[in-house]
């Protein structure tokens, strides 16, 4: 018995072996019929670009985000300030009268600034991770109207890509494929209308 399930593992293990080999040596192969959902265009391929620098600086709908973001992050710090200055206050005050107090009182002191701090710590982290969700959210946005733009912009243009042009990732680029007048126009025009 031991040798016809020794016998019948060998023959399926070559079985296997064979089969994956002829599926895998194949040059007929359909591995790349599963991705290819459309044929490729002949003729032109077009790819064009826009400076993403352009669009901070130009798109007013960018602007104005920017200019709420910084001023919730003036306002935070302003805050965060206050609550820093409260500590420090605190703690000259404790060490002016440290000398004079008893144990208990300044083991008070100590733990009414250990909670100070402890809130403070609290507040800037809570502050910290809403802003970073604030700008996450409002750069989404930005990104979302650029997006339904360029679907718009490109029903009559026929670019296969458009890219977001950086230094770290353009090291070539010809100026006669640059969209960013289209596009920053387009975008303030459409922001203009919503507004």
């Amino acid at each position: 018995m031991k040798n016809v399930t020794l016998g019948l593992n060998i023959v399926l293990s070559i079985a296997v072996a064979v089969l994956f080999y002829l599926h895998f040596s194949s040059p007929s192969s359909n591995t790349g019929a599963v991705y290819a959902t459309k044929a490729v265009p002949n003729g032109n391929f077009k790819i064009a670009y826009f400076e993403t620098d352009s669009i901070q600086n130009q798109f007013d709908y960018f602007k104005e985000i920017s200019t709420e973001l910084q001023a919730k992050d003036q306002a935070n710090a302003k805050i965060l300030g206050d609550m820093k200055n409260t500590f420090a206050t605190k703690y000259q005050e404790l060490q002016r009268v440290a000398s004079s107090l008893s144990e208990s009182e300044l083991a008070n002191k100590q733990q009414e600034l250990m909670q100070i701090e402890k809130a403070f710590q609290g507040k800037e982290k809570m502050m910290s991770d809403q802003m970073q969700d604030e700008q996450f959210r409002k750069l989404q946005d930005v990104k979302k109207k650029i997006e339904d733009y360029l679907k718009e912009y490109n029903k009559d243009k026929g670019y296969a890509f458009v890219f977001s042009s950086s230094v770290d990732l353009m090291y070539l680029k010809d100026s006669s494929y640059n969209i960013t007048r289209d596009v920053v126009n387009g975008l303030n025009a459409l922001y203009k209308k919503k507004k």
